[in-house]
């Protein structure tokens, strides 16, 4: 148990140390589009599946609440895969794939961002959203890893984690998250 455990530890090291300078830029490219939706008072919106639902749902709320001990104003951040009623009669009654789209239509404008997190990057729900934001002038970010997906290509800015292992994709995710919550609030004190 103790070697899987160390084991465990070094590949989450190894995926860490294998975030570059490219992905280091990305990352300061997104604080800043974030802060300029904010600053134009525009929303966040996150949304994934999964795993990647819990941390869109972490992610939004640390905006809201805030990561901090200072009581700053709480951040315009909006998780869709929250909303339990409405996946579930939409899903049901419509289609799973388009819960994110419809959501997006009803509550986003150009003004906005959305942030999908995906494992694969190749959730059809994520690619109808951002296909969706894609030809409303809606703001794409997404967080992938394993080859990226689908999502890539119909991402403003990507987070691509360069890893097979979905537990090291996640954990680099909310680790990058953490930092981008973290510079937004930071800027806003």
């Amino acid at each position: 148990m103790k070697k899987s455990i160390k084991d465990a530890v070094l590949s989450h090291q190894k995926v860490a140390e294998a975030i570059n300078d490219d992905v280091i830029e990305n990352i300061s490219s997104i604080i800043e589009q974030i802060i300029n939706v904010l600053k134009r008072d525009g929303t966040i919106f996150w949304c994934g599946n999964g795993g990647s639902a819990a941390q869109a749902n972490h992610l939004s709320a640390e905006m809201v609440g805030g990561m901090f001990k200072e009581k700053n104003e709480p951040l315009k951040s909006i998780c869709l895969n929250v909303d339990t009623s409405f996946i579930t009669a939409w899903s049901n009654d419509d289609s799973f794939n388009s819960i994110f789209t419809r959501q997006i239509q009803s509550l986003c404008s150009k003004n906005d961002i959305v942030i999908m997190l995906s494992t694969s990057g190749n959730s059809e729900n994520l690619i109808l959203a951002a296909d969706y934001c894609n030809q409303n002038n809606v703001t794409v970010v997404s967080f992938t890893g394993k080859d990226g997906g689908k999502l890539v290509s119909l991402s403003d800015y990507n987070i691509h984690i360069k890893s097979d292992c979905t537990q090291r994709i996640q954990e680099m995710h909310i680790l990058i998250g953490h930092i981008i919550c973290a510079e937004v609030e930071n800027y806003f004190k």
